[in-house]
Formats: C-alpha cells, sequence, structure tokens
C-alpha cells in the first residue's frame, strides 16, 4: 500500500501518522505523550525512538536508504526465521528472509497514553527449510518505554525450529566508553574465537563488558535485564526482555566495519548492539497450532533522572 492509503486506512489522529520517508519509502510516525518513534514498512524496522525531554536512543547508518534489495544498517532490525548464517544452507540471506520485505499493517490502536502499531509479514511459499503460512508479527507499542513483541505463528502440520533476534542498535557517545552492566557470571560464546581454539566453548563474564575490539558474543541469560552505561551522553539504556535466553553483544570494531561497507568512518564508535535473541543453542521449537513471543523494553534514562546511583555500576 502506498503512503496515503496507508495512512487512510491505518491513520489515527495525533497518534499514528503514515507518509514517505526521505530514506525512500513509506513509514509510520508513533506519538505519545512518552515520545516519538518511526518505523519502516520494509523489515517493520524501527528507525528512530526519542523519549520525550530526551534525545535519540537508536543509531541509524548515514548510509541507510529504503526500497532497495539491501536490509537498512541500524535501529532495530527483525532477523527471522533463523539469526546469523541459515543453520544448513549457506547461500541463503544471513539473518533470515524479511528484513528488506514489505510487511503489511493489521492494526493501530492507542491505549491510555500508549499507541501502537502492528505488522505481519508471511511466507507465501515453502523457503529455505521452512512452511508455507509461517508467519511473523510484530507489535511495537511507543509508551513509557519502546516495546517490541515479535510473535512467531506455526499453522502448519509439522513442529519448525527457529532462532531469530531483535537486533537493537543503540546510540552512543563513544564505544571505548561504554560499559554494559547485568551479565557479570553469565556464560557466553565468543563468535570471534579462531578455528583449533575450542569455538563455541563457553567463557564467563567477570564484571562489566567493556570494548576495546571487535566484541561478539552470545549470553545464555534467561530473559535477562541488560543495562548500556554511557557517561559520554549522561545516560543509561537498559534493554528487559522476555522469551530470550540469549543476549547477543556486538559491534563491528575498526576492520569489520570496514568490511560492511554501510558503517560509515568511525560509524562503529557510535553504537553498541544489544540483542534480544533466540540464538546459538537457544534454538526454539513451535509446535503446530503454536506461538513463540519474543519481547524487547528498551528503556532510556539521564543519570540524573536514574536515581542516586547514577552511572554507577555498583547501582546496577
Amino acid at each position: 500500500m502506498t503512503a496515503p492509503a496507508l495512512q487512510a486506512a491505518h491513520g489515527l489522529a495525533g497518534a499514528i501518522a503514515f507518509h514517505d520517508s526521505e530514506l525512500g519509502g513509506p513509514v509510520a510516525h508513533l506519538s505519545s505523550a512518552h515520545g516519538t518513534a518511526l518505523v519502516a514498512l520494509q523489515g517493520a524496522q524501527v528507525l528512530s525512538y526519542v523519549p520525550r525531554g530526551g534525545t535519540e536512543v537508536l543509531w541509524l547508518s548515514p548510509m541507510a536508504r529504503l526500497g532497495t534489495a539491501k536490509a537498512v544498517r541500524g535501529g532495530i532490525p527483525v532477523c527471522w526465521p533463523w539469526f546469523g548464517p541459515h543453520p544448513t544452507d549457506p547461500r541463503q540471506p544471513a539473518h533470515g528472509l524479511v528484513r528488506s520485505l514489505c510487511w503489511r499493517v493489521v492494526e493501530t490502536a492507542v491505549h491510555g497514553h500508549a499507541v501502537r502499531v502492528r505488522f505481519v509479514s508471511t511466507l507465501e511459499t515453502a523457503t529455505a527449510g521452512f512452511p508455507a503460512g509461517l508467519s511473523a508479527q510484530l507489535d511495537v507499542t511507543l509508551g513509557e518505554e519502546l516495546a517490541l513483541d515479535l510473535v512467531t505463528i506455526n499453522d502448519g502440520d509439522e513442529a519448525i525450529e527457529l532462532t531469530q533476534a531483535l537486533h537493537t542498535y543503540l546510540k552512543v557517545g563513544d564505544i571505548g566508553s561504554v560499559t554494559v552492566a547485568g551479565l557479570h557470571g553469565r556464560p557466553y560464546v565468543d563468535q570471534l574465537e579462531p578455528p583449533g581454539q575450542r569455538r563455541g566453548a563457553r567463557k564467563l563474564q567477570t564484571g562489566l563488558v567493556v570494548f576495546e575490539g571487535e566484541v561478539d558474543r552470545i549470553y545464555a541469560t534467561g530473559d535477562p535485564i541488560a543495562t548500556v552505561l554511557d557517561p559520554l551522553l549522561g545516560r543509561r539504556i537498559v534493554v528487559d526482555t522476555d522469551g530470550s535466553a540469549s543476549t547477543v553483544v556486538w559491534n563491528p570494531w575498526i576492520e569489520k566495519a570496514a568490511r560492511l561497507g554501510d558503517v560509515g568512518p568511525d560509524g562503529y564508535r557510535a553504537f553498541v548492539c544489544i540483542e534480544t535473541a533466540n540464538a546459538g543453542a537457544d534454538v526454539r521449537t513451535i509446535q503446530p497450532g503454536a506461538a513463540h513471543r519474543l519481547t524487547a523494553m528498551i528503556h532510556a534514562a539521564t543519570a540524573a533522572a536514574s536515581g542516586a546511583g547514577g552511572l554507577n555500576p555498583e547501582a546496577s
């Protein structure tokens, strides 16, 4: 549907408006007493989240463009129905099938001071080992926090296994000064271990996560709460989850960012990814007629609003 048709069918005065973005495709603009958010129909990808009285929480590549065959880097991409490489077929695209597809808007609503838009993407044919009719539903709710609920619905006759992620890019002042709290004592798999060094073996996080080079880790967490502590921007960003037993922490650093080609000069310094996931050993089996919900809740606060603890790691 075109942006005018979407506006006529689903726009809500003062709450949700559809228009053509300067990035080249239709978007939904959400407004509430708590802030604003911008969601592209391509990939049902959240591109912006600004809490009331605050600044942008998400990082978006300066080279981001909608309406191309290439997925947009930044915001919150939806990786579905697999995370990372396809489990058996390396010819398939990384991170699933839906990042560059246009999702359908099926519902918009206002609940008190929160606004919500619901997107759906359905496999029309059997693809990459996944059955026709398998569908993903994404609810984006702008309230006191930004909440994303990704629901996989299996209407087929056979159980399916999937991995997935809400691949959140959080904007930071400088990655070298950022730390991540909430993962102390959690085991993780280091995705950067070279062959021959027990790649896939679990390590144990001690203290805060710091960034002095490329980081690509899958933490076994069990519905964790991870907190990004950012002294340069004077804020903390909390990522709370449900339906997830794994959290991915990622920053490509210098060489990987250059290979990616769409991060921009020194762009890697401006973000950290805290990904709400079912990844690694956290593979989910969905029986016929069943569904699985993966939820990410993102809340940003300045040091002053965080209470007496401020950005003190001991308060995290």
